[in-house]
């Protein structure tokens, strides 16, 4: 019985990214993942072939972008600030198996990403992550650690390269229909 409950919620979640994936308008997408308590701020996109793992566990400010073909691993929470650019193929995890123990039982945290962070493309970011406002994570990196307010960061595993300018003040918005 249990096997057939978690085979309904797996269900669940491939019906939610199906249906998501075929709503053209960011309003339409923001009122569909708002049933399943994804919770979307104002001008903001959630393109089309973003995947969630979870209904619920995830929020986003205003004006932030989460880019095609990106992985969001919401089972234990991802929430997100506001103008945060997420790039293309990026995957945030939550939940992963602790390796040392003798029956690989499941361990995770939430992912707290601040305000103003730029995420570029094809980046992984690990369980239990917070990235500070303003960074800037390089494409291909693997986040493994926590991220300073204004910390640019790139490489496998992420290391600090320098500083970001402090004075940010612009509003992302990226909702184009069908973008790549």
């Amino acid at each position: 019985m249990k096997k057939l409950k978690l085979q309904c919620v797996y269900y669940l979640i491939f019906t939610v990214n199906l249906v998501s994936k075929f709503l053209v308008f960011f309003y339409l997408r923001k009122l569909w993942l708002g049933l399943w308590n994804i919770n979307l701020g104002k001008r903001t996109a959630i393109h089309s072939t973003v995947k969630f793992t979870h209904i619920s566990n995830f929020s986003i400010g205003n004006n932030s972008t989460v880019n095609n073909g990106c992985l969001l691993d919401n089972r234990k929470g991802i929430y997100i600030g506001d103008n945060v650019n997420i790039s293309h193929n990026s995957k945030i995890y939550t939940l992963g198996h602790d390796i040392d123990c003798s029956n690989f039982k499941a361990k995770g945290a939430s992912v707290y990403i601040d305000d103003y962070v730029c995420i570029f493309s094809n980046v992984l970011i690990c369980p239990g992550v917070s990235i500070g406002k303003g960074a800037v994570v390089m494409p291909g990196s693997v986040v493994v650690k926590d991220i300073l307010e204004y910390e640019v960061v790139g490489g496998n595993p992420a290391k600090f390269i320098r500083y970001r300018n402090k004075n940010l003040t612009y509003k992302l918005d990226h909702r184009y229909w069908l973008a790549i």
